[in-house]
């Protein structure tokens, strides 16, 4: 791919002599809406009756966005985490508590690059990538979304791909990074043998923000795009190839410096260091189905191929038919470290040693690097801390068909028009779905190295192995899953315009989807491998499948109501009742998981829309309420050396305001903003806390005793605040125009309130902000130069908690050292376009 990637780049550039198009100067243009409507007439974002925020080209350019989830950050209502990397981001929109991709579809050209975004470790973001072949980004917050896309009561985000035109042109980018960034961009397309054609792509090699001592993202995109239109309609076909390595960042060690914020740790970087590194990336893991070679290098290895058909055409007494088809077969790798808390040395000797059999007469325990050099218990890189990782990789297969066929017609009665849609839509899935997964000992710094831990007895003589080559626990983690899903859905919808000024808009859908598969039951067995400890308690297949064979279906509507006052001046008002179906990824990633549930919720919003020659405004007030979200965690319990998994149900209710807007009081001079201010809160909540006996009694006389070891003590969580989601959220960007347009320069703002990493509120990730800054300077017609300097001041803005601890009640609060993601360090880019 790398090879077709430079040939196609060169090929560009040599035909640079056949035409040459003007530098896009970022003048405002009139903003068409495509995404969730279906209407014969064009309909601008003013007069839309929902939440849009539409990204143009040079928009984009301008922010060179590295991933989805960047570009998300435009959108408010929207939540985004974006620490982590190329793919693999959270997502959250208007207090709707669903990670990932879950409740909001990506669609590309209209169509979803996933059938369901959030397909259990395999988020839709892994499969989108941004190069110059996307021409604009449109996304849509709640309102007819549903009824338009599955997967997606919070929205759709929609990236508009680049087709030739009558004229040829192109253009090709390099770009490089002061963290070893190199990336290439081309596009090139016009007229060819009455065909519109485009070719376009990019490739790119990075070390890493937080550099892992090895390649952490290389790999690249292409895309091939052919049609044709003629008389009453048209046609397009489309191909793209992925194949691209990108590292997934996850928590680091952090501790509070004197004055309680936010602090690295000794030995490591808290803008730049990760755990990763080259003694924990590649390892031989024992199963009993034989070695397993972990490799940590792949991170998130895509190899993914996907062909779409779009075509449009009339067929008699004004109607219109649409046609979308979709193939796409992918593989993906996700091969990552996991963080534990950490802890001290001394204290994860005692546990190892409260686990060796009393006649081995342990005594004593000793830690040591794999070469034999020692660690000091007491100061080891500044800290004397120690953790167990989890190495833990899926691999993934799945082929999509999806199938969008909608009729549509304007049809004029009494005056009064109505723009109706009539469509069904089909998707079927194949998924196969492994993972594996071991415990490694590592000292805590930057790339950090696997430790062994030995037992000795009176004598000091070594007695006991409780790792082997740092591997602490063999089969920490086992899935082996296949299945299929069949979905079917109807809809329906209504633009009625019943005066120029007023318009009701209707829509509906229905939908079902029926789930077949197996999935293999696991055992906890000693593997009798290695005179170690490490393979006595591996999680293994124990050859029994068990049979999946299950169906759901939804209904959804909204209704709107849009009136204009003037042209450019508008309100709105929309009820929406939404739903999210179970997918496969319920059932294939979670195999004791047995009460998936169609997911139900009462959205409104009412908005305010102004668009003028000097400036723009979007107000929107909105309310989610959601009956039944599955809260869950899988959490590490450090004494059992095991995971803990649990699922509690609660309803939820958010309430916000969105702004959105652009002020230019000069022609040298403009003010962009986004704001999000919401209280989304958890509805009635009692949580039942497990906690030990003690002397065989429960410690609390509201404490409910068990039958084991332990007790369970009701907490009320009811009314608190959602997990990781900030009540007051922002974007501010003041813009220079010089040079009579020549030159641009924006200064950015983003600004995140304080959150929470556990449902009980107890452990608070603090508010930050970040300073970016974007360049362009227009050398010619042909020559542009861009520059980016992300987190300018090297904030440690932390986007979410350690997980693996607890997100019902976390176990790190009031700890002195603890884990948690933050925003990437400060990078510098800079960028040459030309265009031909």
């Amino acid at each position: 791919m790398k090879h077709l990637l430079l040939a196609a780049a060169a090929a560009c550039a040599l035909a640079s002599a056949q035409g040459a198009a003007a530098q896009d100067q970022g003048t405002d243009v009139e903003e068409l809406v495509v995404t969730a409507r279906a209407g014969t007439a064009e309909q601008r974002r003013v007069e839309a009756s929902y939440a849009i925020t539409a990204l143009s080209e040079e928009a984009l350019r301008l922010q060179s966005p590295p991933s989805v989830a960047e570009v998300l950050k435009n959108v408010p209502g929207f939540w985004v985490e974006a620490s982590g990397g190329v793919g693999g981001a959270n997502i959250r929109a208007r207090g709707i508590p669903i990670e990932g991709y879950a409740a909001i579809a990506l669609h590309e050209d209209g169509l979803p690059i996933q059938h369901d975004g959030g397909l259990g470790f395999l988020n839709t973001d892994f499969s989108g990538r941004f190069d110059e072949t996307v021409e604009r980004v449109e996304v849509v917050r709640g309102g007819p979304s549903s009824v338009f896309a599955s997967y997606a009561p919070a929205g759709v985000v929609n990236l508009i791909t680049r087709k030739g035109g009558d004229t040829f042109e192109g253009l090709i980018k390099g770009e490089v990074g002061d963290y070893g960034y190199a990336r290439g961009d081309f596009w090139v397309g016009g007229p060819v043998a009455g065909f519109r054609m485009g070719l376009g792509g990019f490739y790119r090699k990075s070390d890493g923000v937080r550099d892992p001592g090895f390649t952490a993202d290389e790999g690249g995109q292409i895309r091939f795009s052919v049609g044709r239109d003629f008389t009453g309609g048209s046609v397009d076909f489309n191909v793209k190839h992925v194949d691209d390595n990108t590292i997934f960042y996850l928590p680091i060690p952090l501790t509070f410096d004197a004055d309680g914020d936010t602090a690295g740790i000794p030995g490591f970087d808290p803008n730049y260091g990760t755990l990763a590194g080259p003694e924990t990336s590649r390892l031989a893991l024992r199963t009993n189905r034989g070695p397993f070679d972990f490799d940590l290098t792949r991170g998130s290895d895509v190899k993914l191929t996907q062909y779409t058909v779009d075509s449009r055409f009339e067929i008699g007494g004004g109607w219109e038919v649409l046609e979308k088809f979709r193939y796409k077969t992918a593989d993906l790798t996700r091969a990552g470290l996991f963080p534990n808390t950490p802890i001290s040395a001394a204290s994860r000797i005692t546990q190892d040693l409260a686990r060796a059999p009393a006649a081995l007469g342990v005594v004593a325990g000793r830690l040591t690097y794999l070469d034999g050099a020692p660690f000091d218990i007491a100061g080891q890189n500044g800290t004397g801390l120690v953790m167990d990782a989890f190495v833990r990789q899926q691999d993934i297969t799945l082929d999509e068909w999806i199938n969008d066929l909608r009729l549509q017609r304007r049809i004029d009665v009494g005056g009064q028009s109505h723009d109706v849609a009539l469509g069904v839509y089909f998707a079927r899935a194949e998924e196969t779905f492994r993972q594996e997964g071991a415990a490694v000992l590592i000292d805590v710094r930057e790339n950090a190295r696997p430790l062994e831990l030995v037992g000795l007895n009176a004598a000091g003589q070594v007695v006991a192995r409780f790792t082997e080559n740092g591997v602490s626990r063999y089969g920490t983690q086992f899935n082996h899953a296949e299945g299929e899903s069949t979905t079917w859905a109807l809809y329906a919808s209504d633009e009625w315009r019943i005066t120029d000024k007023l318009r009701v808009d209707l829509g509906a859908r229905w939908e079902r989807i029926e789930l077949s598969g197996r999935n293999e039951r696991s055992a906890t067995i000693n593997l009798n491998q290695s005179p170690t400890f490490a393979d006595d308690q591996a999680i293994s297949g124990n050859g029994i499948f068990d049979p999946l064979d299950r169906d759901f279906d939804g209904m959804a509507g909204t209704i709107a109501v849009n009136y204009q006052f003037q042209p450019d001046i508008g309100v709105f008002a929309r009820y929406t009742r939404a739903f999210r179906l179970p997918s496969l990824g319920d059932f294939l990633t979670n195999p004791t998981r047995t009460d998936p549930r169609t997911q139900k919720f009462n959205l409104a919003e009412a908005g305010l829309k102004i668009e003028q020659p000097s400036y723009r405004f979007y107000a929107v007030a909105f309310y989610s309420g959601f009956d039944s979200q599955s809260f869950t965690e899988t959490r590490f319990d450090q004494a059992t050396n095991a995971f803990v998994s649990r699922t509690e149900f609660a309803s939820t209710d958010a309430w916000g305001l969105e702004l959105e807007g652009l002020a230019r009081p000069v022609e040298w001079f403009d003010f962009a903003f986004n704001a999000t201010i919401q209280e989304p809160r958890l509805g009635d909540f009692i949580f039942n806390e497990r906690v030990a006996k003690v002397a065989g009694a429960c410690p609390a006389p509201t404490d409910v005793p068990t039958s084991g070891s332990d007790c369970l003590r009701p907490r009320d969580f009811s009314d608190n605040l959602q997990i990781r989601t900030p009540r007051v959220s922002g974007r501010f960007t003041p813009g220079l125009n010089l040079l009579d347009g020549r030159l641009r320069a924006e200064l950015e703002l983003q600004y995140y309130g304080k959150r929470y990493s556990d449902l009980a509120n107890s452990l608070v990730i603090p508010a930050y902000h970040l300073w970016n800054a974007h360049v362009r300077y227009q050398i010619n017609d042909q020559l542009t130069l861009y520059g980016y300097g992300t987190n300018l001041t090297n904030e440690i803005g932390l986007t979410e908690g350690n997980p693996r601890a607890g997100q019902f009640i976390s176990g790190e609060a009031g700890a002195r050292y603890y884990l948690a993601r933050p925003e990437l360090g400060r990078t510098f880019r800079v960028a040459l376009l030309y265009r031909f």
